[in-house]
């Protein structure tokens, strides 16, 4: 028999057909046995009787535990009740692997144990919908820049210096010398872009940050786009146009999984532009107003991001920071010299910041005199001074971290269930 997935399913009504998966369920009713086989693309009901397959395989399928490797035959056939929609009436029925007792039970199992089973807990069907939607969203990434000509520019995950401050690097042995993982692809792609225009990078970057809140990881992935001749308001636009452009390919096509996760989809269906822009100035305002302990020159927690996200509802994009609370790299704002030319997106319903970028400093004696401010090895950066010195011009850029955006599209509180094998602090098994 043509074996095939059960995603197809639907192409296959009425005909005979085999799938080759796993055991996700069972129960029985009378003389009859119901087995719910899940093969990674879907689920389908086996309806299962003693007269079909003899008695003795029968029993021996009564008994068999959950997540037993299967393989099952049988006609496909259209049922509303069903879960999937189809049942198949089975025919023929092997037992390929029968599994030791599972450890994940339909109880309640706290979060601790089921991040020790991380290998296990990915093949239930909450945690299939994050990961298929965070598949989504990487191909919604690349084919956004893809489509509008952008060049892909691997960075490295080795680096010689800092990116983001020195505070958060891994350290690690390299040969006779030290380096470090990276914080982020940035730099490599201004110089991308000053090579090809317009270019994005896409990987993992990491960063120590003994932070246990629900929206850090110490690795993490980011899309980091890269544009000559940009300025901040355009980078803004761009970072609005992405935003969109993956919110609506979500909708498009996980609208399955975003059910099974129950995530009410009428939020995400208002991201659409013009997003609301606000100065940094007037969120301290908004946040005073609103009560909180915050004044001129703080840079925004976790909290002040969720008071301000959840008074819109788009993405709300906050622009001109002070200066002193942003990298090196910023451009300071020619008409006020205490800002810097920086922009945050923050997911609504109190998601928080997913995006952060801005215009880059141009100018190498000012780059130069910004590196030495913040006491940065310069010789580790003069290839990027280098950028500066044969053919400068105006650019901007910024990174989307992925994970942030999966748990604000699929509407879940922590971050770590939007990656396979999420890293913390505490956290590097399995």
């Amino acid at each position: 028999m043509h074996h095939v997935y059960i995603e197809d399913i639907a192409d296959y009504d009425g005909q005979e057909v085999t799938i080759k998966g796993w055991l996700y369920n069972k129960r029985s009713s009378g003389k009859v046995q119901f087995h719910i086989i899940r093969d990674g693309t879907g689920i389908i009901q086996g309806v299962i009787a003693p007269n079909a397959i003899g008695q003795e395989l029968y029993q021996k399928c009564d008994r068999l535990p959950q997540e037993s490797s299967v393989i099952l035959s049988g006609r496909v056939r259209a049922d509303e009740r069903a879960p999937g929609g189809y049942e198949l009436d089975v025919t023929q029925y092997e037992i390929i692997h029968e599994a030791d007792e599972y450890p994940i039970t339909p109880k309640e199992h706290g979060t601790a144990f089921l991040m020790d089973h991380r290998h296990l807990w990915l093949r239930s069907s909450k945690q299939q919908a994050i990961i298929r939607v965070r598949s989504e969203v990487v191909k919604a990434c690349r084919d956004f820049y893809d489509e509008r000509g952008f060049v892909l520019v691997d960075a490295p995950i080795f680096t010689p210096a800092a990116c983001e401050g020195t505070s958060t690097l891994f350290e690690t042995e390299y040969f006779d010398t030290k380096a470090y993982l990276t914080q982020s692809g940035q730099l490599y792609m201004e110089a991308g872009a000053m090579a090809f225009g317009k270019v994005y990078c896409f990987g993992p970057t990491f960063r120590a940050e003994k932070s246990k809140t629900r929206r850090h990881l110490t690795e993490f992935w980011m899309i980091e786009p890269e544009v000559a001749y940009l300025d901040l308001e355009g980078d803004m636009r761009l970072a609005e146009e992405m935003i969109v452009y993956i919110v609506q390919r979500v909708l498009e096509r996980r609208h399955k999984e975003l059910k099974t996760m129950e995530r009410d989809t009428a939020p995400l269906e208002k991201v659409v532009p013009p997003f609301p822009r606000i100065r940094y100035d007037e969120a301290v305002a908004q946040l005073v107003k609103d009560g909180l302990d915050v004044k001129w020159g703080d840079d925004f927690g976790g909290d002040e991001e969720t008071v301000l996200s959840q008074q819109f509802d788009k993405p709300l994009i906050v622009h001109r920071f002070p200066k002193a609370i942003k990298a090196f790299y910023m451009k300071t704002d020619p008409e006020d010299g205490r800002l810097a030319l920086g922009m945050d997106v923050l997911a609504p319903e109190g998601y928080g910041e997913i995006v952060g970028g801005g215009q880059r400093e141009d100018d190498l004696k000012v780059l130069g005199d910004k590196i030495e401010q913040h006491h940065l090895p310069v010789e580790a950066f003069q290839w990027y001074l280098d950028l500066r010195r044969y053919g400068t011009v105006p650019h901007s850029g910024f990174g989307l971290g992925v994970e942030r955006t999966v748990a604000w599209i699929c509407g879940i509180p922590h971050i770590r269930e939007t990656v396979p094998f999420p890293r913390l602090m505490h956290r590097l098994y399995p």
